[in-house]
C-alpha cells in the first residue's frame, strides 16, 4: 500500500512537470484540451491528470468555466504565496521570531510599495488608497473592522504602486498586519498617530512626493511594531 502510494505520488509529480514544461514552451492554446485527451497525452489516468489540475487551481494558474474550459491564468496572477500556510502557521502558539520576520518583510516592502505609488501610481488607483485610508480613520482598535480596514489600506497601496509581485506578496503583509494589529488593540492611546502617520503616507504618495511615501511609511511600520 505505502509503495503504491509512493508510486501514484511520483506519477503525479512527473506529470505536472511535464506539464509545465508543456504549458511554458507554449504547447497549448487559449483553451486546453480537455482532461481525458490530456489524460491520453501524457498516459496517466483522469485521476491523476484531476489531481494535477487541482495543484494548479490552487496556485491560481487555471481557471476553469463551464461550456468555455480550462484556461491558462495570466502569469501576474499565478499564486507565489500560499495564504492558507501563513495562516495556519499565525494560529500557532505565539512566535517571536516568525512575528520579527513578517515585521522586517514589512520593512523591505511597505516603504518601497509606497515610493512605487508615488513614483508612478494610477490615479483611480491612489483615489483608492484615499479612500480606504479614511475608512480606516473611522476604524480604530477594538472595532470590528478595525483589522479590515487597515488591510485594505495595505492592499490598496500595494495596487497603486503598479507591481505585481507586491499584491502576489500580500498575504505576507496580511499576517504581519495581523500581528500588529494585536499590539495594536493593547495601545490605543497610539491611534491618533497611527491616523497621523497614514495620511502622512497616503498624501506623500498623492503629492508624487516618492522619497517622502518611503520614509512615512517606514515611520507609520516601526510606530505599529511592537516596542
Amino acid at each position: 500500500m505505502v509503495q503504491e502510494e509512493h508510486n501514484y505520488r511520483s506519477q503525479v509529480s512527473k506529470t505536472l512537470d511535464h506539464f509545465m514544461e508543456d504549458l511554458l514552451d507554449g504547447a497549448f492554446g487559449a483553451v486546453l484540451p480537455p482532461q481525458d485527451v490530456l489524460a491520453k497525452q501524457y498516459d496517466v489516468s483522469r485521476t491523476v491528470l484531476r489531481e494535477v489540475f487541482s495543484m494548479l487551481l490552487v496556485r491560481n494558474l487555471l481557471d476553469v468555466r463551464s461550456k468555455i474550459g480550462t484556461r491558462v491564468r495570466p502569469v501576474d496572477e499565478w499564486r507565489i504565496v500560499n495564504e492558507d500556510v501563513i495562516n495556519w502557521r499565525l494560529r500557532l502558539d505565539p512566535d517571536p521570531r516568525f512575528g520579527a520576520a513578517l515585521a522586517g518583510f514589512c520593512r523591505l516592502i511597505g516603504p518601497a510599495a509606497a515610493a512605487q505609488a508615488a513614483a508612478r501610481g494610477d490615479t483611480d488607483d491612489i483615489d483608492a488608497a484615499r479612500l480606504a485610508f479614511d475608512t480606516l480613520r473611522e476604524s480604530p482598535p477594538g472595532q470590528p473592522g478595525f483589522l479590515a480596514a487597515r488591510e485594505l489600506f495595505a492592499m490598496r497601496i500595494l495596487a497603486a504602486s503598479g507591481n505585481p509581485l507586491f499584491s502576489q506578496l500580500a498575504p505576507l503583509l496580511r499576517g504581519a498586519l495581523a500581528v500588529s494589529a494585536r499590539q495594536a488593540v493593547r495601545r490605543k492611546q497610539d491611534w491618533p498617530d497611527t491616523v497621523r502617520l497614514c495620511e502622512r503616507v497616503i498624501d506623500a504618495i498623492r503629492h508624487a512626493d516618492a522619497g517622502e511615501a518611503q520614509a512615512a511609511a517606514l515611520a507609520l511600520i516601526d510606530h505599529a511594531s511592537p516596542g
